[in-house]
């Protein structure tokens, strides 16, 4: 029998692109992760970060302009190649792995911040990985994790009703859809759950696109992205609502 494993993008990265970065909801969700992070970003004394699956690097980037000592890995080559020509362009220097993070944590040190953003729906072994990784947030250092909402996935396929309510009555509605679709995503409350018996606190919980997701392409159309912005940022860090957004975006602090 085939085991699963880890989703490797290098045959996707430019419908990443297309799909996820260079859109509004994209540009909005690195509006808020940068909100959460704010006080790293600003720390007067230089951070170690380890960003555990970078993606194109964003954040990472961010971080690194304000001098603070970037470690990457991704899976994808390809990912890990735009990561690291972002870099040279912008004239900063980190250090670069082509490797798994679960497989590359334990050659590393542990880190003041740990980025794990949108690589945990994507892992064939979720809260297991996420403990890996998150062994490497020093005592005191934090874990930045975002990862896509279960709750927003029932939400969606039970609104298209259809076929789909016997998929979710099974549980078999995971792994389905198009080829961005992750197979495993993850329930706050069980995250946030998983994160306090491995010794973290959360500091920070935000739902990322609250609204906009679970609205028709009709009703967006006609409807002024200025006010449903706004009304995304009134609700986004609210109980309730927070745990509805596509995306779930936790800072959690290393107690001891």
């Amino acid at each position: 029998m085939k085991l699963p494993q880890d989703r490797n993008f290098d045959a996707l990265i430019h419908k990443f692109e297309q799909k996820i970065y260079d859109t509004a909801k994209g540009e909005w969700r690195l509006k808020l992760l940068k909100e959460d992070l704010a006080a790293f970003y600003q720390a007067a004394e230089p951070l170690t970060v380890w960003d555990a699956g970078c993606g194109f690097a964003q954040i990472s980037l961010w971080l690194a302009e304000r001098g603070h000592q970037l470690t990457l890995c991704d899976l994808s080559e390809k990912m890990l190649a735009r990561a690291l020509h972002e870099f040279a362009d912008a004239g900063l220097s980190a250090e670069f792995h082509h490797q798994a993070a679960q497989s590359l944590a334990p050659r590393l040190p542990q880190f003041d911040l740990v980025l794990c953003h949108a690589v945990l729906e994507w892992l064939a072994e979720p809260l297991p990985t996420l403990q890996v990784i998150a062994n490497q947030v020093k005592p005191g250092g934090h874990l930045s994790l975002l990862f896509y909402n279960r709750n927003a996935m029932v939400y969606t396929n039970a609104l298209k009703g259809s076929w789909r309510l016997q998929q979710l009555l099974d549980d078999s509605y995971l792994g389905k859809g198009a080829k961005l679709t992750p197979p495993n995503p993850q329930y706050p409350h069980d995250v946030v759950d998983f994160l306090q018996k491995q010794g973290f606190e959360i500091t920070a919980h935000t739902g990322i696109r609250v609204f906009n997701d679970y609205m028709t392409k009709e009703v967006l159309d006609n409807s002024p992205s200025e006010q449903l912005f706004a009304l995304e940022y009134r609700h986004c860090r609210m109980p309730t609502y927070r745990d509805m957004g596509r995306y779930v975006h936790l800072v959690a602090r290393k107690l001891g």
